[in-house]
């Protein structure tokens, strides 16, 4: 995977290439042809979400997924390239794309043509030049100025497609290591020597048309003011299923365990908003999500618990003896293959069209979601009401545990500060600081006792997989673990009071 960084900027017909400006030099611009056939559905689910999938005669197939909001001009987008043959696109590309789909099915919607010419970009000679070479960036043997990206000049005409066009566009891909402020000297020699303003419309909407334009039914709603209790549950549920499909493609690569993270956060959130607005929602709709999000969350916590488990264990071994850290290999390898038979079964989740139609109803449930109550007090009160249920609930919790709480117990209790503090996170739209500060206090009780869940969860582990090692060293080296995961998990509960204390403090719920 690479990271594309691209400034696209319009230009008339006429615009011929500059070879030196004060700011910049492009060097001898090198020309080809390409054609390229784009896929996505029929309402153009990948275009409108700022992704793609195409295949180029020169080469093969690529996958762009955007990452992060478009800047002025600006495409940032991650880029993922296979080899194959045309017609059929490959598995692993169908794969990063699949949430986008979901259950619809791709067909080419256009083919282009393009006229390329590129050039390579270089800081202007000269130390007083209005942009000379980045200070953080080395000008490399002999004093040889930096590259500072590829200037590309297409011409691309639409050869079959939704309807006839031609269009001209300049993009500048910056390197991997050009300085952001550089662009700014770029877009601004170009614009001297006659470009149009800047543009990050990509080429395949610009072939497309207007439909490609349209909003993706991946948009996050946003919250009116005043606020209204529609709103809110609309924005809630369009936020969290967005989070998900972006994280699902890491989720499939496996190369950034945040991936994974990231989508288990997402359901999490999904099941604790249906539960937050369950009392205005058809009790029926919501519980059939709940339970189908609960399938994917239990499979997305599998291989998270692995990840975390795995990270935290290795970390022990790390500050062990080096006699201990070679006997606790067995150790380790049981947690890199507990990892990867968990991770099996999440991909084979993922690939199923049950899940994919779960992604749907998720989708649909996020645009359109089942308001069935409708009460007489005005919303924000109502908003108001919906926080103080799961806070009322953490409350009792905590004050029905014993003086020496049970760890189950204390887990229960971060369970329900998690719900709590989502139920305030998703007010922050209505009720803005007050809501925030509440949930920072609720996050702090989070993860102090999941500090302490971790390290409880960790010492059973190693007592359980000790008992099947047959490895005296890898034993003992399992009860020197175990007894350094028994003093965090003390420690995490004697810190979690204080915790406790400062997010219930009353002035935290004055917005209530």
């Amino acid at each position: 995977m690479a990271t594309e960084r691209e400034f696209k900027i319009t230009v008339e017909p006429a615009w011929e290439l500059p070879a030196v400006d004060g700011a910049v030099e492009a060097g001898p611009p090198v020309s080809r042809e390409q054609l390229a056939t784009y896929y996505d559905t029929a309402d153009l689910r990948l275009a409108r979400a700022g992704a793609s999938l195409r295949y180029r005669d020169d080469d093969g197939w690529t996958v762009k997924l955007p990452a992060g909001e478009p800047g002025p001009g600006r495409l940032v987008r991650h880029e993922h390239v296979f080899g194959g043959a045309p017609g059929t696109p490959p598995a692993a590309a169908l794969e990063l794309v699949a949430a986008r789909v979901r259950t619809g099915r791709l067909t080419p919607v256009v083919r282009l043509h393009t006229l390329r010419r590129t050039a390579v970009l270089r800081a202007a000679s000269g130390p007083d030049g209005p942009a000379g070479p980045s200070p953080s960036r080395s000008e490399g043997p002999a004093g040889a100025r930096p590259d500072l990206g590829i200037l590309t000049d297409d011409v691309c005409t639409v050869v079959d497609g939704p309807r006839p066009a031609t269009f001209r566009e300049i993009e500048i891909e910056l390197a991997p290591d050009a300085d952001d402020h550089a662009v700014d000297d770029l877009v601004a020699a170009l614009r001297r020597s006659g470009t149009g303003a800047p543009d990050p419309t990509p080429k395949v909407v610009r072939a497309l048309g207007p439909t490609a334009t349209e909003p993706s039914e991946l948009l996050v709603h946003p919250v009116p003011r005043p606020p209204t209790v529609d709103a809110v549950i609309r924005h809630a549920l369009s936020d969290a299923v967005a989070k998900l499909v972006v994280a699902d493609p890491v989720a499939r690569l496996g190369d950034d365990i945040e991936g994974v993270h990231q989508a288990r956060v997402a359901t999490r959130r999904l099941r604790s908003h249906l539960r937050t607005f369950g009392p205005l929602l058809d009790p029926e709709w919501a519980e059939g999500l709940r339970e189908e999000i609960g399938w994917l969350a239990d499979e997305l916590g599998a291989v998270r618990d692995a990840d975390v488990l795995r990270a935290r264990i290795e970390d022990r071994v790390a500050g062990l003896d080096e006699e201990d850290r070679a006997a606790a290999a067995p150790i380790v390898e049981r947690l890199v293959a507990d990892q990867a038979a968990a991770r099996t079964v999440l991909l084979d989740g993922m690939r199923s069209p049950r899940y994919l139609t779960l992604l749907d109803h998720l989708v649909d449930a996020a645009q359109r979601p089942r308001v069935v109550a409708r009460v007489e007090r005005d919303d924000a009160a109502t908003l108001r009401d919906l926080v103080r249920r799961p806070w009322n609930r953490l409350r009792d919790a905590v004050r029905d545990l014993p003086d020496v709480p049970p760890d189950p117990a204390l887990h229960a209790v971060r369970i329900k500060a998690k719900r709590a503090r989502y139920a305030a996170e998703v007010m922050e739209p209505a009720f803005g600081r007050p809501a925030r500060d509440f949930a920072k206090a609720l996050t702090r009780v989070q993860d102090v006792l999941g500090e302490h869940q971790d390290a409880v969860v960790a010492g059973r582990w190693l007592r359980a997989t000790a008992l099947t090692l047959g490895d005296a060293g890898a034993v003992y080296a399992a009860g020197e673990l175990g007894a350094v995961e028994r003093a965090a998990a003390d420690a995490s509960r004697a810190a979690w009071p204080k915790a406790w204390t400062a997010a219930s403090r009353g002035r935290l719920r004055r917005w209530l």
